[in-house]
């Protein structure tokens, strides 16, 4: 497969390349050389590794939306 780079070297890496390797989703990628080849690494999102990570925190009381201004300690405003 041949691809172009544009006059700013910007790429596209092609539908068929990003199904290949599961890249579903735009962003940052990891890029370094071995011997003659380029190599890109789609970087994993920092945002998503922290997935889960919170969930202890949780509130365990359940509030109710419809009276959630019951909730908010208004005093400090």
């Amino acid at each position: 497969m041949t691809i172009t780079a544009t006059r700013q070297w910007q790429i596209h890496v092609p539908k068929s390349i990003r199904e290949l390797i599961g890249w579903r989703n735009p962003g940052k990628v990891d890029i370094h050389t071995e011997g003659d080849k380029i190599i890109l690494k789609p970087r994993k999102s920092e945002v998503l590794s922290l997935i889960g990570k919170y969930k202890h925190l949780r509130p365990t009381k359940k509030i109710d939306l419809d009276n959630i201004r019951d909730y908010i300690n208004y005093s400090n405003l």
